[in-house]
Order: structure tokens, then sequence, then C-alpha cells
């Protein structure tokens, strides 16, 4: 018989460090892992880089994480409308680097693949290209891009069984399937748990061999 992967908040973020490098999916806060985000809150852990589309809303998701100064790095693609985090950032309390949002979801892409990078035009002749090498293809110029890696995913899922099989729910899925694809360890947490097969195998959007924990989350996140 399979071993369920589902674990409690605390002992889900025993494998977890401060000063990690961590995902964590989301549009604005549709599809945010907030429990686990809590937990890491809970958990104290701190110095932490993120990897994310941007930083939510204050006093949400990954607005948690700057309230409670936790983010020494960010790397997205917008800050969204999240003034605390403008704050912190104009203060040098939070760095961050601004990533084109098409060029973010496939340096991740990448990053899951284990490919070398992605060459993109988005950003030629922008600060954007300062410093990256150019490459030039059929007479095209590109930017090469390296891939993006983390050591956690955090990710958020509608349903999932005990092995882990994911399905998301429509906008909510976002960034959620690159994510897991994209780090060493993943912690998914989900609005309902099922026993395994009790999902339609042609629904699964994230299969159960990228995820290794599971935690019960809160519903309509």
């Amino acid at each position: 018989m399979v071993k369920s992967k589902v674990v409690s908040i605390d002992e889900a973020m025993t494998h977890l460090r401060s000063g990690m490098t961590v995902m964590i999916p989301g549009f604005v806060n549709c599809g945010v892992p907030e429990t686990l985000i809590k937990g890491v809150i809970a958990a104290g852990y701190t110095d932490l880089n993120i990897i994310s589309n941007n930083t939510s809303v204050q006093g949400r998701g990954i607005g948690l994480l700057v309230h409670e100064n936790r983010i020494h790095h960010i790397t997205c693609s917008h800050i969204g409308s999240n003034k605390e985090t403008v704050a912190k950032v104009v203060a040098g309390e939070i760095d961050v680097t601004f990533v084109p949002q098409g060029t973010l979801c496939e340096r991740m892409r990448a990053g899951g693949a284990g490919i070398g990078g992605i060459l993109t035009p988005t950003g030629l002749g922008t600060p954007m290209e300062e410093g990256k090498q150019i490459v030039e293809v059929d007479g095209v110029k590109y930017i090469l891009e390296k891939p993006l890696h983390a050591d956690v995913a955090l990710i958020h899922a509608w349903k999932i069984d005990r092995m882990g099989n994911c399905i998301f729910r429509r906008t909510a899925r976002n960034f959620n399937p690159i994510m897991a694809a994209a780090a060493d360890l993943v912690i998914a947490e989900a609005e309902e748990i099922v026993e395994t097969g009790e999902l339609d195998p042609d629904s699964i959007m994230t299969p159960g061999c990228l995820v290794d924990y599971i935690v019960q989350g809160c519903p309509g996140t």
C-alpha cells in the first residue's frame, strides 16, 4: 500500500529553513497557499528568497511575509497593489528583481524541464539586457535568460488525492503547475483531500510524483 503524503502543517514546516529560495504561486491573491504561508510565519523562518508573480495585497498571502519582514529578496513581474512592499523596497528592506511576466513563466518552465535557459526578444534595448548574453539566431537577436529553480515550492490545489495528484480550479491554477516542477521539494495545501483513485486521471494537472507533502488548506483561496 502506498504511504499517504498527508502531514500536519507543523510537520510540513520542518522541511523548510531560513534563507531558502521558495516559489509561491498566485495571481494577486488567487491560488495562493495561504495556509502554508501562515505556517512559514509561525515557524519563524526569515531571510527568504521568494519567486512569485507579485506580492499580493496587504494582510494576505505573500503580503503577510512582507509585513512580517520575512523576505530578503523577491523575483517577480510586478509588486501589485501592495503599498507596504513599495515602502520596504524603497527603504532598502527588500531587494527586488523584476522579470517580465512571460519571461518569468518561461524561466520557471526551463527550471522544471532541466534545460539551460530560454531565448527571448523581450527586454532588448532596455536595462533588462544589461549583463546578459545576447544570442543571434537567423539574424534575430535574443536575450539568453537562465532558468529559475527553487529549494521549495508551496502550492495550492483545489483537490488532491493522498498520492499528491493535483487538480487546480480555474484561475487559481496560474503558476502552480510550473512551480511544482521547478523545485526540489513541493508542499501542497488543498481545499479538499480525497482518497487515491477518486480523481479522474484525465483531470489531473500536476502528477503526484512531483508532490512531496500535503497539508489540509482552507477552502476558497
